[in-house]
């Protein structure tokens, strides 16, 4: 029988002990199980940037995976905390919209609040729920407890706001959803949604009031320190500098606009 597999997202860094605390919470609990580190750099409090990359990389996890986000600004509040089952995963985490983009993708098939506290460490604090609460549960379901015994079952989950992009006849108005480490700009406009203006000729992109000059197929074909537009693995429309930053570049962030127009006169 395969290890258990349990995966962790959080914005705790790696500097301080809390990380470290919730791992031998989990060990303690469930000695087999092996933890995956997805990232613990998510910016502190953004519940978005928590949610966007935990979606992006559950897929690619062996079925029955767990996963823990704790990404939680109103942590010892009344938001509740939660264990989901999407099917080939169960999540857990607090119900502050940290988990709804996997939900968006995968519908929940059941979801129950953590209130048994045989579940939970002795004492639950209130500024530290990700060690006493979301951890053993994540532990106990590793171990093969049911889901169901955790707490009640509840049947709506928070979810995230994702800006869309706006599509009329020509154009795509769309906007810079995150910046990578490299400083690519990603932005919420889809391979699809271009495509389907390329169909009908060249196209201009532009990010806020710059012209992008070049779409290409990956950040080599661009020469060293140029300027470009590709798709990243996502399949969204990065604005990207070869061997430097786009971010630092343009100055540009998060909610910079970017615009895909077919080019006038064609």
């Amino acid at each position: 029988m395969a290890r258990p597999v349990v995966a962790l997202l959080t914005d705790f860094g790696t500097r301080d002990p809390y990380v470290a605390a919730m791992k031998g919470v989990l060990l303690s609990i469930c000695p087999d199980v092996t933890l995956v580190d997805l990232t613990h750099d998510i910016p502190p409090h953004d519940v978005r940037a928590g949610a966007r990359t935990l979606a992006a990389c559950c897929a690619y996890y062996p079925p029955g995976t767990i996963f823990v986000a704790v990404v939680d600004p109103g942590v010892g509040t009344t938001r509740r905390g939660v264990a989901v089952d999407v099917g080939d995963y169960r999540l857990v985490g607090p119900d502050n919209g940290v988990l709804g983009a996997v939900c968006d993708r995968l519908p929940p098939k059941k979801i129950v609040e953590l209130t048994d506290r045989k579940f939970q460490r002795p004492t639950v604090s209130r500024t530290f729920e990700g060690r006493d609460r979301f951890a053993p549960a994540a532990a106990w379901l590793a171990k093969g407890t049911a889901m169901t015994a955790l707490g009640r079952a509840v049947h709506d989950l928070t979810r995230v706001t994702w800006p869309a992009p706006v599509v009329t006849d020509g154009l795509i108005a769309g906007e810079v959803e995150a910046v990578d480490r490299f400083g690519n700009l990603i932005s919420n406009i889809e391979r699809t949604a271009i495509e389907a203006l390329l169909r009908a000729g060249p196209i201009a992109i532009r990010l806020g009031d710059h012209e992008i000059p070049r779409l290409v197929a990956t950040y080599g074909e661009a020469g060293p320190g140029d300027v470009c537009a590709l798709f990243g693995s996502t399949d969204h429309l990065e604005i990207a500098v070869n061997g430097a930053s786009a971010f630092g570049h343009f100055a540009a962030g998060a909610g910079t606009p970017v615009t895909v127009r077919r080019q006038a006169g064609v």
